[in-house]
């Protein structure tokens, strides 16, 4: 059974689904996500491990500061709430959003994380995506960090419209369950839930200054799973290569971004035998 817990965490309020016992394992959700991205995922690792998943700051139920989301202000969010909730170690799971942070983490304080997931995301500059990233970024990214306030100015009243595009979008067309589809469109409708969300956007470059600064000078050492769908593919996989010692990566056919959610059963087949130390086959 899931708990929802409130934890004070590097200064934020946080809101934290909590199930099972066992070996911690820490999931980090996107946008326009919840926690509750990780509802199939969290349902099956639950009887063996003790699966935490926050809101990330400014993003669903959790506070929305005016200021800290670039990546390394959310990973010490994280590693925050793991010291507020006894946990030592983690293994730690990132998409999307919590992709950069969960690497950062990982990077900064290997001590706490015994293993890194990470999917459907980008690494800052790293090099390794130029074949995707040949037109530019994906549209929203300049959209989400132009003229402050803009983008909440135009979606405020349509955001039910806007969150189905990427749930669609990201399930190849399929879509969620209503439920899920109902709880993110309420994390995301007002003002103040646009503005946070968009503010992860803003703070992108940011964001990349400290994952080129960190990798300058560490390199990832915990044993880390790239896993890749449509549209990044094999993307992280190639930007994390030149900077990680142990790097598994596999990419989910017939697969959105919103891999959780679209084809859960594929993740965990390549997270259980991960988490447990194990080589798991190809997807």
């Amino acid at each position: 059974m899931t708990e929802l817990k409130r934890v004070l965490a590097n200064g934020i309020d946080m809101n934290v689904a909590l199930a099972g016992s066992g070996p911690a394992v820490l999931l980090l959700h996107g946008f326009p996500h919840t926690w509750e991205l990780w509802t199939d995922v969290m349902a099956d690792l639950s009887s063996r491990y003790r699966v935490i998943a926050p809101d990330l700051r400014g993003f669903g139920a959790s506070g929305r500061p005016a200021t800290g989301y670039d990546a390394g202000s959310l990973a010490e969010d994280a590693a925050a709430l793991l010291a507020a909730l006894g946990e030592s170690s983690a293994a730690v799971v990132g998409i999307d959003a919590g992709a950069a942070p969960a690497f950062l983490l990982a990077l900064r304080r290997p001590g706490p994380v015994r293993r890194l997931v990470v999917m459907e995301s980008l690494l800052g500059r790293l090099p390794g995506a130029e074949d995707l990233l040949v037109d530019g970024p994906p549209w929203w990214f300049g959209f989400h960090s132009a003229a402050p306030g803009l983008a909440e100015t135009v979606l405020q009243g349509h955001e039910a419209a806007y969150v189905d595009w990427f749930l669609r979008t990201g399930t190849l067309g399929d879509g969620v369950r209503p439920a899920l589809r109902d709880a993110f469109v309420r994390a995301y409708t007002g003002r103040q839930a646009l503005s946070s969300a968009f503010s992860y956007y803003r703070a992108l470059p940011e964001s990349a200054d400290q994952i080129e600064r960190a990798v300058a000078t560490a390199r990832l050492r915990v044993p880390t799973m790239a896993l890749g769908a449509r549209p990044v593919g094999t993307a992280l996989e190639r930007q994390l290569r030149p900077v990680t010692d142990d790097l598994t990566g596999h990419v989910i056919e017939d697969c959105g971004h919103i891999i959780p959610l679209h084809r859960p059963g594929a993740l965990l087949t390549l997270l259980r035998p991960f988490l447990a130390g194990q080589r798991a086959k190809a997807a």
